[in-house]
């Protein structure tokens, strides 16, 4: 049973991560032979040896607030900042646990956090992984810490961009977070009304968005919303990437690890598609576009009850799960259940919006204009 248990905040910031660092103490001191240390800045701090107090009414207050009294930071254990590129300091972080006696590490994060907590089981450590992602992109969990929030408040945003659009006769494009996952902009999407919503899973074609806007032209409607996903991309380009990366990878068909993997490292060196489409709508309907980039305002302010309670079970359910030695794994709310998954099972993986959620056939049903035809809907 583990006694004396880590814990670090890592990745990017999100609303509810404090609400789950206050649920991590409050049922560790519940439990009178639980002992929590906090380790800042993220795997910094583990590597580093730098820890915080959590004890002494520090918790006390922080249910409400954004961001992490802990800190956080992007790097972890095996590729650390270092003068010739990237360090591997897993060795560190064991060597901090063992120094600190720890039992169990809890992390709180999302893809990397996963990352870098497989690594540190698979060097013996005893780990346990809570998720938190604004554009809600981690497998095997309903939901991660923060993601209500960031959608509410990218609701909001579309929200008061409309009577700006309207007064104006503007099309007013809001570009949201959404690398691989288009949940964040299709979420806040069709809660604003947006009338044309743009993410990575399915590939644009930008004859049907022209259309869908020059129908609301004729029809009186001289504005138009579009909220995009900010890895969204046209047909066009997707097919271009795909032939180069064919050529790249030396394959004629097929489409195997390789050419995912070149096409991926095409595509990082793509950028301004919001812009482009911005242009291009300019040119098509003789309306005025202007973006609005949320970036990283998504992540902050007060959680929403949502995520306080869903931030308040993964702590409580992840504390559980350190003193019962279920170690490797995530914590994760399916079907309003608390379970865990193990780590090698999510990571480096993806949860993609699909053809047939629910999401998608209400966008349908209400007019909303994707992009792209879906059979079946």
């Amino acid at each position: 049973m583990a006694k004396r248990i880590g814990l670090l905040t890592a990745g990017s910031d999100c609303a509810g991560m404090n609400a789950a660092i206050r649920g991590i103490g409050k049922a560790v001191s519940a439990e009178k032979n639980l002992e929590l240390i906090g380790f800042r800045d993220g795997f910094n701090g583990l590597v580093e040896d730098r820890t915080m107090d959590l004890g002494g009414g520090v918790l006390s207050g922080i249910l409400t607030l954004g961001g992490t009294i802990l800190g956080i930071s992007r790097n972890i254990p095996q590729a650390m900042p270092a003068a010739n590129g990237t360090a591997d300091l897993t060795q560190n972080a064991v060597d901090t646990y063992k120094r600190r006696k720890l039992d169990a590490l809890v992390c709180i994060g999302g893809k990397e956090t996963i990352k870098a907590g497989l690594r540190l089981s698979q060097a013996g450590l005893n780990v346990v992984v809570l998720p938190k992602a604004a554009d809600n992109d981690i497998p095997g969990t309903d939901k991660a810490i923060g993601f209500d929030t960031a959608r509410e408040i990218a609701t909001q945003a579309i929200d008061r961009l409309h009577s700006t659009a309207n007064a104006t006769h503007r099309i007013m494009i809001v570009e949201l977070a959404g690398v691989s996952a288009g949940w964040l902009t299709l979420g806040a999407g069709l809660a604003a009304g947006a009338d044309v919503i743009l993410i990575p899973e399915f590939p644009y074609d930008f004859g049907l968005i022209s259309a869908a806007i020059g129908g609301r032209q004729k029809a009186g409607r001289n504005f138009s919303l579009v909220a995009v996903a900010e890895n969204a991309r046209s047909q066009e380009l997707v097919e271009f990437m795909e032939r180069a990366a064919r050529k790249k990878a030396g394959q004629q068909s097929g489409s195997d690890s390789a050419v995912n993997a070149e096409m991926e490292r095409i595509g990082k060196g793509y950028s301004g598609e919001t812009m482009l489409l911005a242009r291009r709508l300019e040119d098509e309907t003789s309306l005025q576009s202007r973006i609005t980039i949320l970036g990283a305002l998504v992540r902050g302010g007060t959680p929403t009850a949502s995520d306080r309670l869903l931030a308040t079970q993964l702590a409580e359910w992840g504390v559980l799960m350190a003193a019962t030695g279920q170690f490797g794994r995530m914590a994760v709310r399916m079907d309003g259940a608390m379970s865990s998954v193990p780590l090698e099972d999510v990571v480096d993986k993806h949860k993609l919006v699909t053809a047939d959620h629910g999401w998608i056939r209400g966008a349908y049903q209400v007019g909303t204009c994707l992009g792209v035809e879906i059979s079946g809907l």
